[in-house]
């Protein structure tokens, strides 16, 4: 094995007296480095477009919500309440009612979601830091907040007490509707603010004070539709979870950020696997120039290798020469692309080369795993190269 590592190492590093070859060389290498700096870059945007994605949703999702498993709310008893005020990790929790709504202004409608919070709600929450107009609503008032895309499909603006928005819920139950107004909870309110996170969101929500949404629902003092954690930063998710199922009386599922946005992440998730198949059959391309490197080298070495026949070296010593050459050559280029890439990626973090908008730089972040996924990568199929070139040599070649 050293000696085949040694006489690899020769080969590689060693000019030949034929330039075809020394260019052939360089330019297999090249591939390698250029595929590898090229894999990091791209799996290190995306790992930045999506953080990018998530972080609009951290500041209206909570580390934990609570939802009922059957029916659109649940009772939250005194026992319950307890139970979730003596859990380790819980920081604090808020109660919520959410239901869709209509809302009325100046002779226009637009269907949105309600979504009342208790005084806690900002304490799980960091909505408010993204008011652009206005302020958060006060207890037990009647205004609420809504969405930038609201307020402007609407044309409404803030502290308007002049022209209130008219806010419908169904009534709940069964039977036939014998008029419009008898079918509808209805409630006057005045828009306090307007929040700014993203499009959709922007577009869907209002928030109020609880109480107004208790009432717009016909619900029990203590029923909910749901409860929003927040956790203690080092706190273990799992175990919280069992507490609150071991300790609450009714039926409850429980979701972490990311189940609450998972067809988001499944999307990232599947647009990134997509980039790292196709990028791979990028490397996949770029290793047949390593292939045909060594082939062109065994030719050229040919003399060479049956000396080494000749003194004692086996067919099998030869093979491993040329296998630990092509490795060489793949690993090698691979740690030279991943340094690359990494020193690309750095100099985006800190002086914006790239520019999605004048204000905003696409977003890029390092992350170990692809690091080592593209080491891997590179590495499996370079090994996968090598054997393929290696295994042209055999008894014939060496005796002729």
């Amino acid at each position: 094995m050293n000696f085949s590592l040694y006489i690899a190492k020769r080969y590689l590093f060693t000019k030949s007296s034929n330039n075809a070859i020394n260019i052939m060389t360089i330019i297999a290498a090249s591939g390698v480095v250029v595929a590898a700096a090229a894999l990091f870059i791209v799996l290190s945007g995306f790992a930045g477009l999506k953080d990018f994605s998530l972080e609009f949703s951290s500041f209206v999702d909570p580390d934990l919500k609570i939802l009922p498993a059957q029916g659109k709310s649940f009772l939250l008893t005194e026992k319950d309440a307890t139970a979730l005020a003596n859990i380790d990790g819980i920081v604090s929790y808020s109660k919520i009612i959410e239901e869709r709504i209509i809302i009325e202004f100046d002779n226009k409608n637009l269907l949105a979601s309600l979504k009342g919070v208790d005084q806690n709600y900002l304490k799980v929450t960091s909505i408010d830091s993204m008011i652009i107009r206005g302020q958060w609503f006060e207890k037990g008032s009647g205004q609420l907040v809504s969405g930038w895309g609201i307020a402007h499909n609407l044309s409404f603006g803030v502290l308007d007490y002049g022209k209130t928005l008219r806010v419908y819920v169904p009534k709940p139950g069964v039977g036939q509707i014998t008029s419009i107004k008898g079918a509808f909870n209805s409630l006057n309110m005045v828009n306090i603010g307007v929040f700014d996170i993203n499009e959709e969101l922007n577009g869907t929500y209002v928030y109020t004070d609880i109480v107004n949404a208790r009432y717009l629902m016909d619900y029990e003092n203590n029923q909910v539709n749901s409860i929003e954690l927040k956790l203690d930063t080092n706190a273990y998710e799992n175990g919280i979870k069992k507490a609150i199922i071991d300790n609450f009386d009714g039926d409850v599922i429980i979701k972490n950020r990311a189940q609450l946005n998972d067809s988001l992440y499944k999307m990232l998730n599947t647009e990134n696997l997509v980039v790292y198949l196709i990028f791979t059959l990028v490397i996949i391309i770029a290793l047949f120039n390593v292939i045909g490197a060594l082939i062109m080298m065994i030719l050229d070495k040919k003399e060479s290798l049956h000396t080494l026949y000749n003194i004692g070296a086996t067919t099998k010593d030869i093979r491993r020469v040329f296998f630990l050459q092509g490795s060489l050559m793949t690993v090698l280029g691979g740690l030279l692309g991943v340094a690359i890439g990494f020193i690309l990626v750095v100099l985006q973090q800190n002086f914006a080369l790239v520019m999605i908008t004048p204000s905003l730089p696409y977003p890029v972040k390092i992350q170990s795993l692809n690091v080592v996924l593209v080491l891997v990568t590179i590495a499996v199929l370079g090994l996968i190269a090598s054997k393929i070139a290696s295994s042209r040599i055999n008894e014939k070649l060496m005796k002729n």
